[in-house]
């Protein structure tokens, strides 16, 4: 009798299913398969066989064992814990884990070639089109264009058998990293934390590292020579390298390539899908030893990985907030125990949780106290703006504008920080109040004057900016309150028109090259001033920078959750980073209402430390994360009487559970998003409660029903 093969299908079900094994195939654990399902094929992956005796129902027949590499036992097992981790069904990280196989294969391409075959007759248009025939040109079209000839001369030489068409299939394998090649030298600090990590890494299994590095210490090169022992020591190893904006991805892949002279794997939404498909073939063939990418890169089918590297740890985008949710920090962790490989985890403001995991000694922690070579951290200072409002109707203060005229006059850099897209965040009607939003959502419309149009950040709904308001119909009534970096762009060409101005945010820079570029054009000094959001906040390095002006500092403090001073403190500390990162002093100013916060009195004391034992006292008092865990319940539903209802069974059915508080149901801060109504629970539990276990419990105590639908978030960044 046929053995019966369990399938998990990369699709929102709760388990795998059941088929019978096809005739005369021998399957086994980690084989694509195409299963039916209802009237379809579904692709899907076999997770166990066990002999079919005794089966009491008939089972479906697996179609085919797909032609394609089989899921490695590693990523299967990582993607089943990935699920039970996040109290999700296996096939929402199953589908990740299978993306690259749905792009296409990278196309044959076509090559126009020498033969070395004299034509019988020789013009200068043909010797033209025979000197650029050596530059490789992939059509007859291409090669006319680079000999500035009509297609036909082509033509007639390729009749004649003087050039001749070829097909050259893609190269599949990545270049092998040239290991020996030599590396910038370190500094005795950052020396000694590579050897200890080479040490901690030439252990066998699982082992976990923080490395703690003020801005422009050298992590980078730090961890690449890492890296590169790893990659010696065994000729199979791979290595991933996480990075949490795609902006920084180019620069990380360009010192890679110079430091090991063959470019690494990229993995990001924003790779082609047959680029997509190469990089996933030769990762799990092996031949692609490092791999530089975002979050989901962790889902690739890694066939020998031996080092996960998660660069500024700290960042919330390491947080999949839609889909399937889930922190990509905490899962580098959680593959690399389950491949037996080092982890390290590098920031210059690392998580709390991070931080604590280092003092309990479940984390090596190396530090770098001092930036490389001559390089010092920038001066802080706050401008008070209770005491130096801006003029009416502008946003920068006075003394910082004194200071960007003064670095101007240097004939150096000034980065001016605002981290809020657009140009104004608010659209408020004189006439009526009313205040404009998204339809069916709570979120207001954000002008960009650049495009014209009013747009949600949180829907991607946008709108042509209207004459008159939608809501009382008064012509030209729409003010734009507040400042985005577009307004903070205007502002500074109005009071420095001879400066070169650029803007540095995702509405601006469509794709990672823009990104790179626009990096490469400030490395260059083709900038004078930067108007940015946190998108060159972290890992850039520009060295006529000096001064760093941050436009509204108490942002991140409005309308808080638990972290908002840990990631204010963060992502100010980082942009204020940028400032002198070579020989030339820098300066940093912060803008702020409340100087006397702790997260401004820290940054302007770069006491760091002062502040993290404050907020770590202040978490352990309330059980919060990293003392704690946290997890939340979001249902929404289209009907509030049924949504209503829901929410008060569910919160009836919540187990009891020592160690374990369920604070809610409430209105989420949002309580209306694209037509649905959302009410929230907060879970806090103690350390030693399997907090997932808890939520999966509760979750198969209640049913949905109709348009309600039910989201668990685990260790939730966002409270909206």
């Amino acid at each position: 009798m046929s053995r019966i093969a369990s399938v998990l299908l990369p699709l929102p079900l709760p388990e795998a299913f059941d088929y019978a094994e096809p005739e005369g195939v021998e399957l086994a654990v980690g084989d694509q398969v195409a299963a039916p399902l209802g009237p379809r094929l579904v692709r899907g992956v076999v997770t166990a066989l066990r002999e079919g005796a005794g089966g009491n129902r008939p089972l479906k027949v697996i179609e085919e064992r797909l032609d394609c590499p089989a899921l490695p036992p590693n990523t299967l097992e990582f993607v089943q814990w990935a699920a039970r981790y996040s109290v999700d069904a296996p096939g929402a990280p199953l589908a990740i884990a299978l993306r690259g196989m749905r792009a296409p294969r990278p196309r044959p391409q076509r090559r126009i070639e020498l033969t070395g075959k004299a034509p019988a007759r020789l013009t200068p248009a043909r010797e033209r089109v025979l000197a650029a025939a050596g530059q490789g040109a992939e059509t007859a079209a291409d090669l006319a264009r680079a000999a500035g000839v009509s297609a036909g001369v082509v033509k007639g030489l390729i009749d004649e058998g003087a050039l001749a068409v070829t097909v050259v299939e893609p190269e599949l394998a990545f270049p092998e990293p040239d290991l020996a090649r030599p590396a910038p030298p370190l500094n005795a600090s950052q020396a000694a934390a590579a050897d200890a990590l080479k040490t901690m890494t030439d252990e066998a299994g699982f082992c976990a590292a923080l490395l703690d590095g003020v801005t422009g210490s050298g992590k980078t090169e730090v961890y690449l020579e890492l890296v590169r022992h790893v990659l010696a020591k065994d000729p199979t190893a791979q290595a991933l390298i996480l990075l949490p904006e795609i902006a920084l991805t180019q620069a990380v892949i360009a010192r890679i390539g110079e430091r090991f002279g063959a470019p690494p794997g990229e993995w990001h939404s924003d790779v082609a899908p047959p680029a997509r498909r190469k990089v996933w073939e030769a990762v799990v063939a092996g031949d692609c030893r490092i791999v530089v990418g975002a979050r989901s890169a962790l889902f690739l089918p890694f066939a020998n990985l031996k080092l996960v590297v998660v660069d500024e740890e700290h960042d919330a985008s390491y947080k999949q907030e839609e889909g399937f949710i889930y922190q990509g920090r905490d899962l580098a962790v959680l593959r690399a125990r389950i491949e037996g490989a080092a982890v390290l985890l590098a920031s210059a403001t690392p998580s709390l949780e991070s931080l604590r995991n280092a003092e309990t000694g479940r984390y090596r922690w190396l530090r770098l106290a001092a930036r490389h070579g001559t390089a010092q951290l920038p001066d802080i200072d706050l401008i008070d703006l209770r005491e130096t409002p801006p003029q009416s109707g502008r946003w920068l203060a006075q003394p910082l504008v004194k200071a960007v005229g003064e670095t101007l006059a240097r004939g150096e850099q000034t980065l001016l920080f605002l981290n809020r897209r657009g140009y104004a965040p608010l659209v408020l009607c004189r006439a009526c109040g009313e205040r404009l939003c998204a339809p069916d959502t709570d979120s207001w419309l954000v002008e960009h004057r650049y495009s014209g149009r009013l747009v949600c950040h949180l829907t991607g709904y946008s709108m042509p900016k209207p004459e008159r308001c939608p809501h009382c119909g008064a012509k030209d009534s729409l003010a734009s309150i507040g400042p985005g970096v577009e307004r903070v762009e205007e502002e500074a060409r109005h009071l420095f028109p001879e400066a070169r101005i650029a803007v540095f945010s995702s509405d601006t820079l469509f794709d990672a090259r823009e990104a790179r570029r626009m990096v490469e054009a400030m490395e260059r000094g083709e900038i004078d001033i930067l108007v940015a959001t946190q998108a060159a906040a972290k890992g850039h390095n520009f060295p006529n920078l000096t001064l760093v002006g941050v436009v509204d500092a108490d942002l991140g403090l409005r309308g808080g959750d638990l972290r908002a001073g840990e990631r204010t403190y963060q992502l100010l500390a980082q942009a204020t980073g940028r400032a002198g990162r070579r020989d030339r002093p820098g300066r940093a100013m912060l803008q702020t209402y409340a100087p006397e916060h702790p997260v401004m009195q820290a940054l302007k004391a770069q006491d760091r430390d002062a502040f993290i034992a404050a907020e770590m006292e202040g978490r352990m008092f309330a059980g919060l994360p990293p003392f704690g865990r946290l997890g939340a319940v979001i249902v929404s539903g289209e009907d509030p009487r049924s949504l209503e209802a829901f929410v008060k069974d569910m919160a009836a059915a919540a187990p009891n559970a020592e160690g374990v508080d369920v604070y809610g149901p409430a209105d989420a801060p949002l309580s209306l998003v694209r037509g649905r109504r959302r009410k929230r629970f907060l879970v806090r539990a103690e350390r030693n409660v399997d907090l997932s276990a808890y939520l999966a419990t509760w979750r198969a105590r209640v049913k949905p029903t109709g348009s309600l639908r039910v989201v668990i978030d685990v260790d939730p960044y966002s409270f909206l």
